[in-house]
């Protein structure tokens, strides 16, 4: 009876101390999240301190409401896609907090998807996003992630538990410009932002698509939208993306899809999405999340 006692001492121990590590891990990820959140708002609060010294000098400032008449000229899916998600007059989003639930793909090759949720909070002027996911491996094992585009670095950080790091991306160059790059690509929840007067730019490529061009920064990216029958964005595409393949970094095409469009405080946004890589051996999904919780910020 001696070693079993003494075995299930151990296990006890062994439990306690697993339990004391899921909670300091959780403790330190959320004051980690929440340093973040406080860097993302700087940045918005920055933009528009800076939008307001812009108007005391009389400079041209974006509108705080959406005018269907800045329509005129626009490739005719984009006009489309504006009237079936906007309603004249409506507020220009300045801020949107999202949670998701879905299934992530944890192999870049193979299968091996894992259900996650998150929570989102993306900022519009300036571009701005902090995703805090957690996914689940096993009974009591959980990956955190946090991908975020914030004053133009981007950053990837996975962990175990939110201690022990699995992989980690940060700075400038090609991963800022592929986290502003999913800023873009996840315009259709903020479609505002989307607007000639928030600095989009628009060009026609045939009667169901268009492409759009964005800067931040040094910052331009083009991607492809493609419009749905009913009017609103059922895709998007990059010809070149990075992704972490192993430890190294692949530029592929990137693409996702967007469904079950439903009406939220005067704006129609998607509620489902799915997105892929294009490899050399086919269409790799990996992200397929519907959203649980919406709410915006007007700008006054």
């Amino acid at each position: 009876m001696t070693w079993l006692l003494w075995l299930g001492l151990i296990l006890c121990f062994l439990a306690l101390v697993a339990v004391g590590l899921s909670f300091y891990g959780a403790w330190q990820w959320s004051a980690e999240m929440q340093l973040m959140d406080g860097k993302l708002e700087a940045g918005r609060i920055d933009a528009l301190q800076k939008e307001a010294r812009e108007e005391t000098r009389e400079k041209l400032l974006p509108p705080t409401r959406y005018d269907a008449r800045e329509l005129e000229g626009l490739p005719a899916p984009v006009q489309r896609y504006f009237h079936a998600v906007l309603k004249d007059g409506q507020p220009i989003i300045s801020a949107v907090n999202i949670d998701l639930a879905g299934t992530f793909n944890l192999s870049p090759t193979g299968e091996r998807w894992k259900p996650f949720t998150s929570r989102q909070r993306v900022t519009t002027r300036r571009p701005g996003f902090l995703w805090d996911a957690t996914i689940s491996m096993l009974p009591g094992v959980k990956v955190r992630v946090v991908d975020s585009y914030i004053a133009g670095h981007g950053l990837l950080h996975a962990t175990i538990q939110g201690l022990f790091s699995m992989a980690e991306m940060h700075g400038q160059g090609e991963i800022a410009r592929g986290e502003f790059m999913r800023w873009f690509a996840e315009v259709a929840w903020y479609p505002t932002a989307l607007l000639p007067s928030q600095g989009v730019r628009w060009e026609a490529v045939d009667d169901r698509s268009a492409n759009a061009t964005v800067v931040d920064g040094p910052l331009t990216l083009t991607l492809l939208f493609r419009f749905n029958d009913a009017g609103p964005i059922g895709s998007f595409r990059a010809e070149a993306r990075g992704g972490m393949v192993g430890d190294k970094m692949v530029m592929a095409p990137w693409e996702g899809t967007w469904s079950n469009y439903q009406w939220r405080h005067g704006v129609q946004v998607p509620f489902t999405g799915e997105v892929a890589w294009i490899r050399p051996e086919g269409r790799k999904p990996y992200f397929v999340g519907t959203v649980t919780s919406l709410t915006f910020e007007f700008l006054p």
